[in-house]
């Protein structure tokens, strides 16, 4: 999985898969999910990060497993 924020962008973006992307769909305004050829998601973006996440907390993401 990578993550990336692009500043110049105003984006967040979950690649959860490197499967190429066959669609892309916007299931709310500025959340664009990626799906490959067997329909699963494969990317998420997140659009406006700015407006959504405080830029202090983009710089210090923190990961979680159980």
């Amino acid at each position: 999985m990578r993550i990336k924020v692009d500043e110049a962008s105003d984006a967040l973006y979950f690649r959860l898969d490197e499967s190429q992307i066959v669609e892309s769909e916007e299931i709310q305004p500025g959340i664009i999910v990626d799906y490959n050829a067997a329909g699963k998601a494969v990317g998420i973006e997140i659009l406006g990060i700015k407006g959504r996440v405080p830029l202090e907390e983009l710089k210090r993401l923190q990961f979680e497993t159980v």
